[in-house]
């Protein structure tokens, strides 16, 4: 699965993008660290590895709600591969 992991201080909330098995807990052992996202900054900071998070899916990761959502507001996917 690939989902967030919320590090920082308290009520300083800053994320890493994992791919964790589901069952771990929130913050347990991840697999590899795909992407940051600050939602304190202004505009909000989205740094992602598509290139991982593309093999990932296709091994057959599942992106969380949340993920997905930042995927489509990411830069990136305004201008598509070719």
């Amino acid at each position: 699965m690939i989902r967030l992991a919320r590090i920082g201080a308290r009520k300083q909330p800053y994320y890493r993008v994992v791919v964790i098995d589901k069952e771990r807990a929130r913050n347990g052992r991840s697999v590899e660290v795909v992407g940051l996202y600050n939602p304190r900054t202004n505009p909000t900071t989205i740094n992602l590895k598509r290139d991982r998070i593309d093999y990932w899916v296709s091994k057959g990761a599942q992106l969380s709600d949340t993920v997905s959502r930042l995927l489509a507001k990411s830069p990136a996917a305004a201008a598509p591969a070719a």
